[in-house]
Order: structure tokens, then C-alpha cells, then sequence
């Protein structure tokens, strides 16, 4: 069991009616890649796992044994055991331990807590961060600037955001660094182990969105040294939306400050108002956990995702991450060739290891959504840019049905 109090310890004591459910399989060892048997039949190539991977078929039957539990209410379901091996198995992913994460709502809602408990923007100082980090956290660090924190952006060269930018940016008075380890827009990955040495030199923190590397490529926090990390599980990690996870480096835990309150981060819980409870001098006793949970736990989070994830992070774990990468390769290589001859302009980097690959073409979503409709290909199509992200079940073949959809630019 996890540490602290469960919250079925916590309802019972309140007198409320347990949750039962009840528990799913996990994935086999041995799977070849690609592998398609894992997932249901497509209408065509699905090359936009970047935007939202598809749920792999056992991780869809964990949530109907979940669900069906939920409907009839008969029997248990063992949610605290397998919450328990969840955040387990996504520690393991990571380098990790249990106790150095918790469960949160997205990658931006991670984010978010990370600039709380540091004080931003009461607590002042400066922020460093990249234009290659995700577009959605543009808002925030535009809206912190206003409010009178120093924020420094970088700007790409050659389509990438060099460590020597990042070290003339990062001054004395720096306390964060906020990055993606691997960029939404084009696939850039950070130097996360030198980015880490340089701010740590200089008292900052480092705070890593993790969404486009946890299951795509191997991460060490431990190696890197990185303090926080966040990730939604709808992509790579093969959830659903609404849950995703926040790591903390253990030895930051008490230096942060704690902005939310709720009965998840509970370790203790003693009321004295309802009938038979003990007197006391307090309306309850409560003691917060003493790991991620009792820093950032707030309220109730989404179990069926929950049940996928048993399923899905044992099915990345049992694959490999290097294997999955190594997989991906090829595809990478063959898409960037033939787009490269046939003139389109390519701002992923040359030599990346992601699962993104980007092109640059005005007009894009106007010039290529009906053909790639036509030959049923998805990818992430955008107004000015379209990004091609294969995952385990795709293949060759995929590839070549993409690039005969696509027209010749030059």
C-alpha cells in the first residue's frame, strides 16, 4: 500500500461509502514492433501520436473491467494498489521514486504548482525560458512578466536552443529555468544534464515538460539532475486526458512552498465532530503525507485513466524505451530523405532522436489537408506547419503512403 492514510481510511472516518473497482490485466513481455495486435484497426496510417496517441486495446479493456465494476458496484476494485503501482511504474520511467511524484491534471497544470510553491511571481527573481518550450506556456510567463518577474526568452538558432544561449541568459539572480526537454513544435531536444549543471551553478531550479520525452526516449532524472518534471498521459504514455504526473527532487520537497490544501494529502485524519468520534480540541486532527501527495494532492483525479495507465506504462516498460526509439528511426530517417528532396523546408534538427519530425510550409492546413484526407493519413496538420510523429504500431509502409499523399514542392 501506499504510504499515509488511503481515502478510503479517510471517507470511512467521515462516514462515507467506500469506492470499489475492480482490477486489469497487464501486457505481455514479448511483443514484436511494430505491433499493431495491440491496437484496434485504423482507417488508415495514424501518424499524429504527438497530438494524441491512441489507447492501446488492453488498456481499453482496463477501463470497461474498471467501468463495469462502477455500474454494477459489485465487487472491488483495488484502486489504491493500483494507483500505487501506476505511480511506480512511471518512477521507474523516470529514475524516480514513488515519493517523487504525484498525480496532477495536465503537464500545464504541473507546471503551474511548480510556479506556485516557488512563490512566483510574490517571491520575485528570474525566469529563464525558450520559445521552443510549448506554446501554451507562453501565456503564463507573459502574464508573470507583467506582474514584475524578470523573464528572459531565448531564441532558437538554426533551429535549436544552444547551451550557450541558455548560460549567457542564466544570471545571478535566476531561480528558474523552465524548458520542454523535447519541443512540441519541432522535436528539439534540451541538453538537460548541462542546462541542469549551469543553472545549479548559479542557485536556479530547473523545471523540464517532459510530455513529448517520457516513453519516447530514456530519461534519467537522476543523471540530469533536473528538480521538476511534468507530463500529461495522452500521448506517448497511451492514457487519457485529465491525469498526468509531477515529479519533485526529493531534497526540494521541504524548500517548497505548499499553496493547496485537501483531504488527498492527508497521512492523518481524526475528526471529533461526528457521532462516537473522541473529543478534541480541534475540529479534526489532520498530518499532510510526507511526499509529493501531501505537497500538491488536491482533490479527487481521474481513476479510469488510472486503469489505463496500469495497463499502458506496463506495456512502454515491458517494450523498452530504447527499443521503441530504435524502432522509430528508421521511419525518421526515410520521411526526413525523400521530404528533403522534394523541397520541403524541415526545422527539426538534424541527428534527433524524437518522435517529431516538422516542416515549415506556408499554407499548410489550405494545401495539404485534402489529399491527406483522400489517402487517409493523419498527421498534425497547422496553418504554417505540419508534424509527422510515429509511435510502435507504425511501419514503413505508413511512411510511404505519407509521402505519396504529399505534392512535390520544388
Amino acid at each position: 500500500m501506499r504510504s499515509g492514510v488511503t481515502r478510503r481510511e479517510i471517507l470511512a472516518a467521515a462516514g462515507a461509502a467506500p469506492l470499489v473497482v475492480q482490477a486489469a490485466s497487464a501486457a505481455g513481455a514479448s511483443t514484436p514492433l511494430p505491433d499493431r495486435a495491440s491496437f484496434a484497426p485504423m482507417p488508415g496510417p495514424y501518424l499524429d501520436s504527438g497530438t494524441m496517441h491512441p489507447i492501446p486495446l488492453g488498456a481499453r479493456d482496463a477501463v470497461r473491467a474498471y467501468l463495469d465494476q462502477r455500474a454494477t458496484t459489485d465487487g472491488h476494485y483495488p484502486t489504491d494498489a493500483v494507483e500505487t503501482r501506476v505511480k511506480a511504474s512511471f518512477a521507474k520511467l523516470i529514475n524516480a521514486t514513488p515519493e517523487e511524484i504525484a498525480f496532477v491534471q495536465s503537464t500545464t497544470a504541473g507546471e503551474q504548482l511548480v510556479i506556485d510553491a516557488l512563490d512566483f511571481p510574490r517571491a520575485g527573481g528570474r525566469i529563464v525560458t525558450d520559445t521552443l518550450h510549448f506554446f501554451g506556456s507562453f501565456y503564463l510567463y507573459q502574464e508573470l512578466a507583467k506582474q514584475g518577474v524578470d523573464v528572459a526568452w531565448v531564441r532558437p538558432t538554426d533551429n535549436r536552443i544552444s547551451v550557450e544561449a541558455m548560460e549567457k541568459a542564466i544570471t545571478p539572480g535566476t531561480r528558474l529555468v523552465a524548458l520542454s526537454l523535447v519541443s512540441t513544435y519541432n522535436g528539439f531536444e534540451h541538453d538537460l544534464k548541462r542546462v541542469c549543471e549551469i543553472a545549479h551553478a548559479r542557485g536556479a531550479l530547473v523545471y523540464a515538460d517532459i510530455i513529448h520525452a517520457a516513453g519516447t526516449i530514456p530519461i534519467d532524472v537522476r543523471a540530469t539532475n533536473v528538480d521538476f518534471a511534468a507530463t500529461a498521459s495522452y500521448k506517448w504514455l497511451m492514457g487519457d486526458f485529465g491525469l498526468g504526473f509531477l515529479y519533485a527532487r526529493a531534497d526540494l520537497h521541504d524548500r517548497l512552498k505548499r499553496t493547496r490544501y485537501g483531504y488527498y494529502q492527508l497521512a492523518k485524519f481524526a475528526p471529533h465532530v461526528y457521532p462516537f468520534d473522541p473529543p478534541g480540541e480541534t475540529i479534526a486532527d489532520v498530518a499532510p503525507r510526507p511526499d509529493m501527495e501531501g505537497l500538491f494532492a488536491g482533490g479527487t483525479h481521474s481513476h479510469t485513466v488510472v486503469a489505463q495507465l496500469d495497463w499502458s506504462l506496463d506495456y512502454i516498460l515491458k517494450l523498452g524505451v530504447d527499443r521503441i526509439a530504435a524502432h522509430r528511426q528508421p521511419l525518421m530517417a526515410r520521411l526526413r530523405k525523400v521530404l528533403a528532396d522534394r523541397g520541403y523546408t524541415i526545422v527539426t534538427p538534424a541527428g534527433s532522436r524524437t518522435p517529431l519530425l516538422t516542416c515549415a510550409l506556408e499554407g499548410a492546413y489550405a494545401k495539404l489537408s485534402d489529399p491527406l484526407k483522400a489517402a487517409k493519413v493523419q498527421i498534425t496538420l497547422s496553418r504554417n506547419r505540419f508534424r509527422v510523429c510515429p509511435s510502435v504500431f507504425n511501419d514503413l509502409d505508413d511512411i510511404e503512403r505519407l509521402l505519396a499523399a504529399l505534392p512535390r514542392i520544388s
